[in-house]
């Protein structure tokens, strides 16, 4: 009867290879990052509010915890299982686009949020998430071989584009136009035609600052179209064509479409000292703040122009400036480090996704977060408009902060599928 005395249970044995295999395959980039992010970035907002009368940083951190929440369900939902409620989905987040214009809250002359339950609830941000499962979709079923299989992507696209711009939000409109490029891209669209359809953007620019190279950059679009498209010449003549117009549209467009606020912000950031005590007072400040960190930052609530509040909205689109100033280059360094590394690994993930829609999801989601953190941190540094873009993970905003963790549940959840694991990367 003691025979079995030093041994270890069998059940026992079982149930410990079973805990190191789940710690083997948890993915500490995924989970990592973002937690320590939201972490960093409560201390950095209790920062920005120390001589307020109000403080956020909790919050933050209590939404971090509801997001982690649904990042957990998310990662064990096969994402295949979802594609039956795509549609009814964009449907409701078209409905809550449009509800904003007709009951929508107001603040900052933007009318972007709707109530619910007493909370500020921001529709664009999950119009995002939305859209990418759309397009994911529609790539899926349909490759891109001809200039009309862009039809249906472009118009599933241009919906919430244009509810969103209207609302105005300039910065989550330029977020779906980045999305889609990159989601087209990987999806096997000729990268001729990549040029051809971000071509526009470049025509509206030139019209208002150098019309001349309109002289030389049109033929050139036209001879790629010529190059790459089906009925060359008639393909010549109608890119051509809506390269003119687009070049004799966008003066209009500047004056009787824009707030005086958004040309300002497309324009001050080349040289903000034009009006310091204006629209240039972001930048030049966050500029400042930032160059004052020098190597290691002052120090974590120890920030001089942080505590006195020098920069507007520091909590929100210009955190990053607080951390500049706070932890110096060194801890802003790590953190652009820490992007990179997470968009890397979404990288992996997409590529050994086990089906091409999950593979277009996972795509989708690092270009909304990479586009969001390059053109967040230029703004902040005055290499960039100031645009309204919160940066992933770290800006205060209930909305676009659990949007950020559903879409970590997401690639989870492909990653948990997928060849993906932690070793490989």
């Amino acid at each position: 009867m003691f025979f079995g005395i030093g041994r270890r249970p069998k059940n026992n044995i079982l149930i410990g290879s079973r805990r190191l295999r789940k710690w083997k395959d948890f993915d500490w980039i995924l989970w990592g990052i973002p937690i320590a992010m939201v972490f960093i970035s409560g201390i950095l907002i209790a920062s920005t509010q120390r001589q307020a009368n109000y403080a956020d940083w909790y919050q933050h951190w209590i939404t971090a915890g509801v997001g982690i929440l649904f990042a957990i369900v998310l990662s064990n939902i096969p994402m295949e299982r979802l594609r039956p409620f795509l549609i009814p989905l964009y449907g409701m987040t078209v409905a809550s686009l449009i509800s904003v214009k007709i009951i929508g809250i107001t603040a900052l002359g933007a009318q972007r949020w709707i109530s619910v339950g007493g909370l500020n609830v921001q529709p664009s941000e999950f119009a995002k998430l939305s859209a990418i499962f759309i397009l994911a979709a529609v790539l899926d079923r349909k490759t891109i071989k001809q200039p009309i299989d862009l039809i249906k992507p472009l118009c599933v696209i241009a919906v919430p584009w244009l509810l969103v711009f209207v609302q105005p939000d300039l910065g989550t409109s330029l977020v779906f136009g980045a999305v889609l490029m990159i989601m087209l891209y990987w999806a096997a669209m000729p990268l001729e035609w990549s040029l051809l359809v971000l071509s526009g953007i470049f025509t509206a620019i030139c019209s208002g600052i150098f019309p001349w190279l309109l002289i030389l950059w049109i033929p050139l679009i036209g001879y790629i179209a010529y190059r790459s498209l089906p009925k060359k010449k008639m393909s010549a003549m109608i890119t051509m064509t809506s390269q003119l117009g687009i070049a004799f549209v966008t003066p209009w467009l500047w004056l009787n479409v824009l707030k005086d606020y958004q040309r300002d912000r497309l324009v001050l950031f080349i040289d903000p000292s034009k009006d310091p005590l204006g629209g240039g007072y972001h930048l030049l400040q966050s500029i400042v703040g930032i160059g004052s960190g020098g190597l290691w930052g002052s120090g974590l609530l120890q920030g001089g122009l942080t505590k006195l509040r020098f920069i507007p909205e520091q909590h929100t689109d210009f955190i990053f400036s607080a951390l500049g100033e706070e932890t110096g280059f060194i801890g802003s360094f790590l953190v652009i480090s820490a992007f990179a590394i997470l968009i890397w690994r979404l990288l992996k993930i997409a590529r050994q996704a086990r089906t091409d829609f999950e593979s277009l999801l996972v795509v989708g989601i690092g270009a909304m977060l990479m586009f969001q953190v390059v053109v967040n941190i230029f703004m902040t540094i005055g290499l960039g408009p100031v645009t309204g873009i919160p940066l992933p993970f770290m800006s205060y905003g209930r909305s676009a902060l659990i949007v950020n963790f559903l879409a970590i549940g997401i690639c989870l959840s492909v990653a948990r599928r997928g060849n993906t694991s932690i070793k490989s990367w």
